[in-house]
């Protein structure tokens, strides 16, 4: 699944999505430092250690890619990296319409149809997003960042089982990587098998390339059982006390609920819900379950 603080950065992740994470939001929390629904937490790009992670590092990005687009629009990279700076800034409609003329233009670019594909899940358009982001790759090239951004897009359609089944063949060509883990466990929390998913989410967030959307979505998982203690000090490796205090309440808030698994599916269109500044799951990116899964 894109977060009781401040939302953590994260690209892709697309992170990085950010997004107010609580459980309203688990399935679209895609954090990647920012990146939509679509993200959760992987993202499909190139070169993510170059990539800005402030917002005015992304508006300068896309003032340059955008002088460079429209020099000439039919500029791979400049649609590529244009639509991307776009996405990081929640101009989501936008991205897409840049996005849709490139993937006309270099049809056989995998990278751009991922890309397209995130963003169209960006936009609500699920149904059309599984189907572009399952042409995205193929058994001679597989991606596992694409199919970890599938596999969020299932999960939003309530096609857990399915997505769990991506997130294994994910997982195959990326064993142990987080990204996808943490995209997993939120999809077992969904189908409401909590002692699997924090058994993977725990596993997740013990990688040293863990990063603190991972540990959050664990931190949501404990709350969901009732181990509020646990879940705490998980929350304080990330949060000041103070803040760690009040994802701890609102998460007893919101499992005390008679609806919290309403709640955690996302209600209508699976759009977070909840007050600003709560807890972060990552999905994230790509977010996310990422909680809206890091793309």
């Amino acid at each position: 699944m894109q977060p009781l603080s401040a939302p953590v950065a994260h690209r892709g992740s697309r992170a990085g999505l950010g997004l107010a994470v609580c459980l309203a939001a688990l399935v679209l929390a895609g954090c990647q430092g920012r990146g939509g629904p679509g993200d959760i937490t992987g993202s499909i790009g190139r070169s993510q250690a170059s990539q800005p992670r402030t917002a005015s590092d992304w508006q300068a990005d896309r003032e340059t890619w955008a002088k460079r687009y429209d020099a000439n629009p039919k500029d791979r990279d400049a649609a590529f990296y244009y639509a991307r700076a776009l996405r990081s800034l929640d101009q989501n409609a936008q991205a897409l319409a840049v996005l849709q003329g490139a993937v006309l233009i270099h049809q056989n670019d995998r990278e751009l149809l991922g890309a397209y594909g995130r963003s169209l899940a960006d936009n609500g358009r699920l149904r059309e997003a599984d189907d572009v982001l399952s042409r995205a790759h193929s058994p001679e090239r597989p991606d596992w960042r694409i199919l970890s951004a599938q596999g969020t897009v299932a999960d939003q359609l309530g096609d857990h089982t399915r997505a769990q089944q991506i997130y294994q063949s994910a997982l195959k060509l990326a064993p142990n990587e987080p990204t996808i883990m943490s995209n997993y466990g939120l999809s077992l929390a969904l189908s409401r098998n909590l002692p699997e998913a924090e058994r993977v989410l725990a596993e997740a967030a013990a990688s040293e390339r863990a990063d603190a959307r991972v540990r959050q979505n664990l931190v949501l998982v404990l709350g969901l059982q009732g181990r509020f203690g646990e879940a705490e000090t998980w929350a304080r490796r990330d949060q000041s006390p103070a803040e760690a205090a009040q994802t701890i309440a609102y998460l007893k808030r919101s499992v005390s609920q008679r609806n919290s698994w309403e709640m955690l599916k996302g209600g209508k269109n699976g759009q977070s819900q909840s007050p600003a500044r709560q807890p972060p799951p990552a999905r994230g990116a790509g977010s996310p379950p990422a909680a809206t899964p890091s793309a």
